[in-house]
């Protein structure tokens, strides 16, 4: 796999073979090509990968990836972690983690065959309750014609076991930065925040929700409040903590961007698998995206749940990196390259995607 690294603060990327991306930008009346088939736009690509990493955007006829922001330097090992924070998690600085991001929908005969690899491993927990006839119905449902929104609704759903302390320390120093920038962009667009945060039967509590609210200051502190502990075991209740996500008072109007960030290291216990399937599903029949962010620890079962909610509602499929040396080692993903940006870049990126309904690589 190519890992392409963000390098400069400002810097064009001539696409390499395996990596290609679209030859022109396309927003509400135009559509991004399938490049999963081998089709290769911007120069042909022989694995049919598409660089769909979140640090970047093309514009029409630009046939290259825009690469801004902060540098990261992928032989980088440092850290950057500063006192202990609210709620006992370690207080990670700002705009240190590294992610890259996927889009499966875009390259879904890809994600088709890698489903199937992964199937053939029968591990226990597949979700099989989610059937390819569905997945196709999502893919030919989205259809690449995002429409414009004018009012935002996002949830922070977050395992908060013993593992997740950098990355729920990462996102108390970093979220009032990341409404801040969303708002920078959107000035009119009235954000609503709620947190959805879950361990484990047997721990101090499964799952804990948090209303919407349009309090920027009180969702902060509500988020600050949270620590990392328990989980015990390796899998935990991404299925509760999804089921109660659905449950949230979501704004149905059609000018509403629905998203939902889903934080997390670990899968659904095996014997949960269908009711796992059943709060993706959930989730797609409320409008909610879902964009998982894969932490350290990510194995096969649970890299294919995140990649499979992502595509049936829509999302992406966001992954932490090495390159920031915080945490533990970060699985790979099973893909062919990768743009590597900060998480908060991915994160804003994926909000102004959804609001003004332009695709971005």
């Amino acid at each position: 796999m190519k890992k392409l690294a963000q390098v400069g603060i400002a810097l064009i990327f001539a696409f390499l073979p395996g990596c290609s991306a679209p030859s022109q930008g396309w927003g509400s009346s135009s559509s991004p090509p399938d490049l999963s088939a081998g089709s290769g736009a911007g120069g042909g690509s022989s694995t049919g990968g598409a660089a769909f990493g979140s640090g970047g955007t093309t514009s029409a006829g630009s046939g290259a990836l825009l690469i801004s922001g902060a540098p990261v330097d992928s032989t980088s090992t440092s850290t950057s972690v500063e006192a202990t924070g609210a709620g006992g998690a370690p207080g990670v600085s700002p705009g240190v983690l590294t992610a890259g991001a996927w889009d499966d929908n875009a390259n879904f005969q890809l994600f088709l065959g890698y489903q199937q690899s992964i199937f053939e491993l029968q591990l226990s927990g597949l979700l099989t309750l989610i059937t390819i006839e569905q997945q196709q119905s999502a893919h030919d449902a989205i259809a690449y014609v995002p429409t414009p929104r004018d009012l935002l609704d996002v949830a922070l759903v977050i395992d908060t076991t013993g593992s997740m302390a950098d990355e729920l320390g990462y996102l108390q120093a970093e979220f009032e930065a990341i409404s801040s920038a969303i708002f920078a962009q959107h000035p009119n667009a009235q954000q609503r925040w709620s947190l959805v945060v879950y361990r484990d039967e047997g721990d101090q509590y499964v799952v804990r929700t948090f209303a919407f609210t349009t309090d920027i200051k009180a969702f902060q502190a509500d988020l600050a409040q949270q620590s990392a502990d328990g989980g015990g075991d390796y899998p935990e209740a991404p299925d509760q903590a999804l089921a109660a996500m659905n449950t949230l008072a979501w704004r149905q109007s059609n000018s509403v961007a629905r998203l939902a960030f889903w934080v997390a290291d670990a899968p659904h216990h095996a014997q949960r698998a269908d009711a796992m399937a059943s709060s993706i599903q959930g989730a797609q029949a409320a409008g909610i995206h879902v964009y998982p962010v894969a932490s350290s620890g990510v194995d096969d079962l649970t890299e294919l749940t995140m990649r499979s909610a992502a595509q049936l509602t829509g999302g992406r499929y966001l992954f932490l990196t090495d390159d920031s040396g915080v945490g533990g080692s970060h699985k790979e993903p099973t893909i062919p390259c990768y743009f590597v940006t900060k998480l908060n870049a991915a994160v804003v990126r994926a909000v102004d995607m959804e609001m003004t309904g332009v695709y971005h690589l």
